[in-house]
């Protein structure tokens, strides 16, 4: 089984005191590949264990299977140090299609896959690391503020995550999006950038949520310096947003937040 949490090194700011550099132990992400029949059904981004449950229970959930007796067979891609692939067999016309909308990364497949995969494949779509912008952290905290204030469906149901996009030179968020999953509301901010042109190279994209590989995927391709969120980062999103030339801040609550990657883009 993989490692279930990691150390990393942070930068924790706190506006009312000092900056102070400490190690933090954040949750591990890694890529899971599914394989139906030795065919590549899905990839889901995870943490280490109980992979052969998680896997029955989304192959229920889409279909594939109905009872533990349909699955013939689970095993590990077993020649590598971590077990990131896991083949079920089941009879013959038994495997479907993904009927939802399950995180998909299937070009990434292969025996190989793992975090390190994941992370070179979005640094082959990224051919520019984001500018070298500052974001006060003050700047940072308000935005914070700001997105929490325009949450009109979270302030009803407190069921939905926030995303908000302030470009540079920008003084408040110029689009703000909610929805039920934290990517989507990522998406339709980063979406609605491109559609209306404006300018997300450099900008700092905040977030209601914690910080997942898959919103430093997006935040990078879109050239974004900062993302600030406001949970607790994955590994996978520290070694992305390392690699990529993201600054990721987490824990972003109040007039506190802990820099993981890229601190000197934010003056403290």
């Amino acid at each position: 089984m993989g490692r279930v949490t990691a150390r990393h090194k942070v930068v924790r700011i706190d506006l009312d005191g000092d900056a102070s550099r400490s190690i933090d132990t954040v949750a591990c992400e890694e890529p899971l590949e599914i394989r139906v029949n030795g065919e590549t059904f899905t990839v889901t981004m995870r943490t280490p264990g109980q992979d052969v449950d998680l896997a029955h229970g989304l192959l229920r959930a889409e279909g594939v299977i109905a009872r533990r007796e349909d699955v013939v067979s689970a095993r590990f891609c077993s020649d590598l140090d971590s077990l990131n692939v896991v083949n079920f067999e089941v009879p013959a016309g038994g495997a479907g299609r993904a009927v939802t909308s399950t995180r998909n990364l299937a070009s990434l497949g292969g025996c190989g896959l793992c975090g390190t995969t994941a992370v070179e494949a979005i640094e082959a779509v990224v051919t520019h690391r984001p500018p070298e912008v500052l974001w006060e952290a003050d700047r940072i905290a308000a935005s914070l503020g700001e997105l929490h204030s325009r949450q009109a469906v979270f302030a009803k149901t407190g069921g939905v995550h926030g995303a908000g996009l302030v470009p540079v030179g920008g003084s408040s968020l110029a689009i703000v999006r909610e929805d039920i999953g934290r990517h989507n509301a990522v998406d339709k901010v980063l979406g609605s950038a491109l559609v209306t042109g404006v300018e997300t190279s450099g900008g700092l994209l905040v977030v209601s949520s914690r910080a997942s590989f898959e919103i430093v995927q997006k935040a990078a391709v879109s050239g974004i310096a900062v993302l600030a969120c406001v949970s607790a980062p994955s590994s996978l999103a520290i070694e992305a947003a390392d690699r990529l030339g993201v600054t990721l801040v987490a824990f972003a609550r109040g007039r506190r937040m802990n820099a993981y990657t890229h601190s000197h883009r934010i003056p403290h």
